[in-house]
């Protein structure tokens, strides 16, 4: 079938199971299209076509002589995992040439349970280096591409995972979310990208959690999707740092999905919305604009009471938030591979070895405060509904243009003043691709819920998306 890639990736599951289609044939189908398409996009960092092709193979075995009930809830569906990472026996490279012969003996937790899922992996996608830069411009290979238009970023720093999903080159993958780095990649190009709640997805078995900013979720092109691989994803893991909500009263996230957009009272759900950025002045393009407004419109054609919130986070937190994230990004390496990370790279480790722990402390007590009071000040309200980013999109080298790291920074600001708080309080938030801008781009828009709602967050973009559905919108290069 020359169409495979048209199918959801439930539709694929079901297909599967039916005998209609085989892993194999899926395998087959979408390592064709990455090795035909991917050249001009960057999205992938690591093809492992032959590993994939024997999981595939034994996936297929497995379908034949195994009743249905039998074969786990993602079998034979191919996916990618982020260069973040670790998977086993596979290349890591953090998007560095510094780490390059990094290959992991273990798989992180995320990835052993998307396996024990039934997954096929088909490769790693590329990623900023460490996953520091919006933009996923590195030493190890071109620059990934938005599939909407060449010459423009996907984002970062899961840009490479967003990409391939959009261009049709995976069905849905794993990505990882610090700052945003899920959910920008998913407005820049088009597709589905959730931060989960804090707690919800392992970070395990090995890293440092960061203080809990950073969570590992889905990106997908339809919401059933990214709920679907939610739901392998959200398994409690033992010696977790934080506590992990427990599931959904339906069994599961993709069940949730039609649950009624009501509160357990039987109110309205209560929207508040701002377009007022929370890291940096700056301005918030008007088409932008244009799709946060006509998105808080359907939500009240949706029955939700919507209205307007103060910002939260005053921007003044923004150079807090980047000095703690500078520190938790300086990772150990040795000094020989030093020289060979990019200038801001270099720049935040610099950065951060300024800062002393008590500095750390510091840094964290008030970011903490200012979380805590966002949260109070939230607490009556159900969604909060903002742009994903500033701007519609930009060029590759926008970031890096001026020479100067700190300057390279202050621009990723102003370009993403809205995702990073919401790494900070731990709440869910997901990017949807509800519009377009005048020349065909997609625009995001991002919409927050409280402290393990999940479930409610999704149920409301589940019903957004039957609104103004976006699935068939797709790139050129599709």
């Amino acid at each position: 079938m020359s169409d495979l890639h048209e199918l959801t990736a439930i539709e694929q599951t079901a297909l599967v199971r039916a005998r209609t289609i085989s892993p194999v044939e899926l395998a087959d189908h979408y390592l064709d299209r990455i090795d035909r398409l991917d050249r001009a996009l960057g999205s992938f960092v690591t093809v492992t076509a032959d590993a994939a092709r024997a999981a595939a193979k034994e996936a297929e075995a497995r379908v034949v002589r195994s009743a249905v009930d039998e074969l786990p809830p993602l079998h034979g569906v191919p996916i990618a995992f982020k260069d973040l990472t670790a998977t086993a026996g596979v290349p890591t490279k953090f998007g560095s040439l510094a780490l390059a012969d990094n290959v992991p003996p273990f798989d992180a937790d995320v990835v052993k349970l998307l396996n024990e899922a039934g997954v096929v992996g088909l490769g790693k996608t590329t990623t900023s280096e460490l996953g520091i830069s919006l933009s996923c411009e590195t030493e190890l290979g071109p620059p990934t591409h938005s599939p909407w238009r060449p010459g423009l970023m996907a984002g970062g720093s899961s840009g490479g995972a967003a990409a391939a999903v959009a261009a049709g080159l995976v069905p849905f993958a794993q990505g990882s979310d610090g700052a945003g780095s899920l959910r920008v990649p998913a407005a820049l190009c088009g597709v589905v990208g959730v931060k989960p709640s804090r707690g919800l997805v392992s970070h395990g078995p090995l890293h440092s959690g960061m203080f809990g900013m950073p969570i590992n979720g889905p990106v997908a092109r339809t919401v059933a999707d990214a709920a679907l691989l939610l739901d392998a994803m959200a398994v409690a893991m033992p010696g977790e740092p934080y506590f992990c909500p427990p599931p959904p009263p339906e069994g599961s996230y993709l069940a949730a999905l039609h649950r009624p957009l009501r509160r357990a009272d039987g109110r309205p759900l209560r929207v508040g919305r701002h377009a007022e950025p929370l890291l940096a002045e700056t301005v918030v393009d008007p088409e932008v604009l244009g799709v946060w407004e006509r998105t808080g419109k359907l939500l009240e054609s949706l029955g939700c009471e919507v209205f307007d919130v103060p910002a939260p986070f005053d921007p003044s937190i923004g150079p807090l938030f980047q000095q703690v994230f500078s520190v938790l990004s300086a990772m150990p390496m040795p000094p020989s591979r030093e020289r060979l990370l990019q200038p801001l790279t270099r720049h935040v480790r610099a950065e951060a070895a300024k800062v002393s722990a008590v500095g750390v402390l510091g840094i964290l007590s008030q970011l903490q405060n200012a979380a805590r009071a966002a949260m109070r000040a939230l607490a009556d309200v159900d969604l909060v509904l903002t742009p994903t980013v500033a701007d519609v999109a930009v060029p590759l080298g926008y970031f890096t243009e001026p020479g100067d790291p700190a300057e390279h920074l202050a621009r990723q600001r102003r370009f993403s003043p809205f995702c990073a708080p919401y790494n900070l309080t731990g709440q869910p938030a997901v990017s949807l691709p509800v519009g377009q801008s005048g020349d065909g781009l997609p625009i995001g828009v991002m919409l927050a819920a409280h402290q393990g709602e999940d479930a409610m967050l999704l149920a409301v973009s589940a019903e957004l998306e039957r609104a103004a559905p976006w699935v068939d919108r797709k790139p050129p290069v599709w």
